[in-house]
C-alpha cells in the first residue's frame, strides 16, 4: 500500500494539471475518495435556502441587457407553463444550484441542460446524430448542475403531460442512470474510441420500444434531410422582391431592423462583422462560405431563454441561385458565471463555439463568433441544417423514459471530452445511489419552479413586470 500510495503521488507530481494521465486504479480511487467529501446522498433533497435570492428580481436583472422591447415575450413564454418558466430561468437554478453539494470535479458544462437542449441535426459529413444542441450558457462549472437541470426538466416535463408522479420521476431516473452507466463504459473504452462515440439518429429511432411513435420520427427525420428542405425554407421564409429573395416580416417574432439594401451605413456594420466571423472559420470553410453573398438581414425571435437577446437570420445566395441561411444569436455572458466564476473568453461567443466544440460529437460546418456594433457579442451557425426538436408534448411515459435515457447518455459523452470519465465513475458507483438522490432532488426542485412560477404570474398581475401572449415556443 505504501509503495502504491507513494508511486500515485509521485505520478500526481509529473502531471499535476492532467490528472487522466494517471493510472486508471489511482483515478478510480480519487473518484471514491470524493464520495467522502460530497456523499452522494447528500445530492437528495432541495430545500430553499432562508435568504433565497428573490426569482423575479434575478429574471429582471438578466434582462438588464437585453432588447426591452422583446422581454414582454420572454415573460408571455415563460408564464404559458411551469416547463416553460423553467427553460427561461437557467440563471435563477444557477443561484439555487450554487448552495448545492458538489464533488469538486469541474468541467464543460452545457449550463442550460433541460430536455429540449436536445435533439438532432446533420454533421459536416450529412450524418444525422443526436446531441445536446444549445450552448448559450456553457461554460466551466460543477457538472452536477447539468444533471440535476435535466433530471428536474424531466419532472416538470412528465407533469406537463399529466404524467402521475410516478411516471415523471421514472423519467429523471432513467436519465441519471443513463448518465451513470454510460459514464462506466466511456471509462472502459480507449481515449480514442470514447471521443468518437456518437449518437446515430436513425438508429436511435428505431431502437424505441413504441412502434407509433418510431414511425413518427421517422416521418420527421425524413423530412428534415429531404434534398428540397433547403427550397422549403426558402419558400417559407421568404419572398420575391426586385428579382431577389427577402425575409418575410411577422412581428413581433420576424422584423427589420434597417434595410441592408438602402442604407449603406448599416450594410457596412453588417458586412464588417460578418468579415470578423468569417476569420474564425477553419480556411476551407471560409472557401465555401466565400461562394455566397448576403441578401438579406433579419431580427428573428427564438426560444425562451434567448428571448430579448439580438438574435436574427441572414439571407445568403450563391451565383448558382442556391440559399444559405444563417442564424446568428448574441451572447452575453452565461447565466452560471456569477456562480461558477469568469470564463477564460473575451468574446462570449467565443466562448459558446468553444463550448460547443468540446462537448458536441461533431459542430456546425459554419460555427464562428463575431463582434457587432456597440461591442455586442455573436455567434453564428447554420439555421436549422437537418433540426429534428423533440416533440415532449405527445410523449407517453414510455416515450419520455426511452428519451430520458439518450438524454442520459449524450450528457455522460458530453462531460467526458473536457472531463474524465474514469473519475467520474469512481465517484458514481456502481449502485443505484446517484440516481435515487438526484431523483429526489428532481422532484423536489420541480416543485420549486412551480412556485416561482406562481411568482412569476404574481409579479405580471401586480404590474412588476410586462407579459405578452403571443405563440407557444419553439
Amino acid at each position: 500500500m505504501k509503495k502504491a500510495s507513494k508511486a500515485k503521488t509521485k505520478a500526481a507530481e509529473q502531471h499535476p494539471e492532467h490528472p487522466y494521465l494517471l493510472p486508471v486504479e489511482d483515478r478510480l480511487a480519487a473518484g471514491k475518495a470524493l464520495r467522502e467529501r460530497c456523499p452522494r446522498k447528500s445530492h437528495a433533497h432541495w430545500r430553499a435556502p432562508h435568504k433565497r435570492s428573490d426569482p423575479i428580481a434575478l429574471l429582471i436583472a438578466s434582462g438588464a441587457s437585453r432588447l426591452p422591447h422583446l422581454l414582454p415575450i420572454r415573460y408571455g413564454r415563460m408564464l404559458i407553463s411551469p416547463f416553460t418558466y423553467y427553460r427561461g430561468a437557467a440563471m435563477v437554478m444557477a443561484a439555487d444550484l450554487a448552495g448545492t453539494p458538489a464533488s469538486g470535479l469541474r468541467l464543460q458544462v452545457c449550463g442550460d441542460c433541460h430536455l429540449l437542449n436536445f435533439g438532432g441535426f446533420a454533421t459536416p459529413e450529412r450524418k444525422a446524430l443526436f446531441d445536446i444542441n444549445d450552448f448559450d450558457e456553457t461554460t466551466i462549472a460543477p457538472w452536477e448542475w447539468d444533471v440535476k437541470r435535466l433530471a428536474a426538466s424531466f419532472v416538470l416535463a412528465g407533469r406537463s403531460n399529466s404524467f402521475d408522479e410516478d411516471q415523471s420521476r421514472e423519467a429523471a431516473w432513467w436519465a441519471v442512470r443513463a448518465y451513470r452507466q454510460h459514464m462506466a463504459a466511456l471509462a472502459d473504452m480507449s481515449v480514442l474510441d470514447a471521443w468518437y462515440s456518437a449518437l446515430d439518429l436513425e438508429q436511435l429511432i428505431d431502437s424505441g420500444s413504441d412502434e407509433q411513435f418510431k414511425q413518427f420520427n421517422r416521418d420527421k427525420l425524413r423530412t428534415a434531410t429531404s434534398l428540397s428542405a433547403h427550397q422549403h425554407e426558402l419558400a417559407k421564409l421568404t419572398y420575391e422582391h426586385h428579382e431577389q429573395p427577402r425575409i418575410k416580416d411577422d412581428p413581433p417574432l420576424v422584423y427589420h431592423q434597417d434595410d441592408l439594401q438602402k442604407h449603406k451605413a448599416f450594410r457596412e456594420q453588417i458586412e464588417d462583422a460578418f468579415n470578423r466571423y468569417r476569420r474564425t472559420l477553419q480556411p476551407a470553410r471560409r472557401l465555401l462560405l466565400d461562394r455566397y453573398h448576403i441578401v438579406d438581414v433579419a431580427i428573428k425571435v427564438v426560444g425562451v431563454g434567448s428571448v430579448g437577446t439580438e438574435c436574427g437570420v441572414m439571407l445568403l445566395m450563391s451565383g448558382n441561385g442556391d440559399s444559405l441561411f444563417l442564424q446568428y444569436k448574441e451572447a452575453t455572458d452565461s447565466a452560471l458565471e456569477a456562480y461558477a466564476g469568469a470564463n477564460p473568453y473575451r468574446n462570449h461567443g467565443e466562448r459558446v463555439v468553444v463550448g460547443q466544440q468540446i462537448m458536441q460529437a461533431a459542430s456546425d460546418l459554419f460555427l464562428g463568433w463575431t463582434e457587432g456594433d456597440g461591442g455586442r457579442n455573436f455567434y453564428v451557425r447554420q439555421l436549422r441544417d437537418v433540426k429534428v426538436k423533440p416533440t415532449v408534448e405527445v410523449m407517453k411515459p414510455v416515450n419520455m423514459r426511452d428519451y430520458a435515457r439518450v438524454c442520459g447518455w449524450a450528457l455522460a459523452r458530453a462531460h467526458a471530452r473536457s472531463g474524465d470519465a474514469v473519475t467520474l465513475t469512481g465517484y458514481l458507483g456502481k449502485g443505484e445511489a446517484f440516481e435515487d438522490a438526484i431523483t429526489e432532488f428532481a422532484s423536489d426542485y420541480a416543485d420549486q419552479s412551480e412556485r416561482d412560477h406562481a411568482l412569476l404570474k404574481k409579479a405580471v398581475r401586480a404590474g412588476r413586470i410586462e407579459a405578452r401572449s403571443e405563440t407557444t415556443p419553439g
